[in-house]
């Protein structure tokens, strides 16, 4: 069966951590090592609220600089610095746009609230037919509900439907209802693999 709707995951796939330096300085200043500030941010539990929308993103960014003892006027320098080492792909960026019309192309994110206002203000909004984030529909990766909501806003049978992430759970579930996965690790490797999947040249 010919593939119809390519998905692909945000952070890690199209967003990368490509230097690591700006988060390692952080973690270094409130005496903490890598892993550490990482898990404040992403593996808390308010985390995983803001991920389903129980609360919204801001309200997890109060409860990280709380748990840092930092007073919350210094939200926006730590967002900054957090996430300084983070880089865009626009060679990736460009060949989602190239799909459009060809194939229905889609995001599939483990995200809070302010995901969708992100990728609108950095203008790849647009390279997207239907954009499903964890925390709009109530459900994360790898739960299978999440690819049922993509594959029904896309319109589209799993068969027909092939998704690019860089976490194997996630590529595991999606496969476990029938759709193909692409595991998204050497970003040149995983790309070929994907235009073998679309029969593309």
């Amino acid at each position: 069966m010919p593939i119809r709707a390519v998905f692909f995951d945000f952070g890690g796939v199209i967003m990368r951590t490509e230097y690591q330096s700006p988060r390692q300085h952080l973690a270094e200043r409130f005496g903490m090592d890598y892993d550490d500030i990482d898990k404040v941010v992403f593996g808390s539990e308010s985390a995983r609220s803001a991920s389903v929308g129980e609360i919204t993103e801001d309200a997890h960014w109060a409860q990280v600089l709380k748990r840092l003892k930092r007073p919350a006027s210094e939200t926006k320098s730590f967002q900054d610095e957090f996430f300084g080492g983070d880089v865009i792909d626009r060679g990736l960026v460009e060949f989602i746009r190239s799909l459009r019309g060809k194939v229905h192309t889609g995001l599939i994110s483990n995200a809070w609230s302010g995901l969708r206002e992100f990728i609108a203000k950095e203008k790849i909004i647009d390279i997207f037919d239907t954009v499903i984030i964890s925390a709009e529909v109530g459900t994360i990766k790898p739960s299978a509900r999440i690819y049922e909501v993509a594959l029904e806003q896309a319109r589209v049978s799993a068969s027909e439907a092939v998704f690019v992430d860089d976490v194997p759970a996630n590529i595991e579930a999606c496969e476990n209802i029938g759709m193909k996965g692409v595991l998204f690790n050497d970003p040149q490797e995983s790309l070929n693999h994907l235009k073998k999947l679309l029969k593309i040249k």
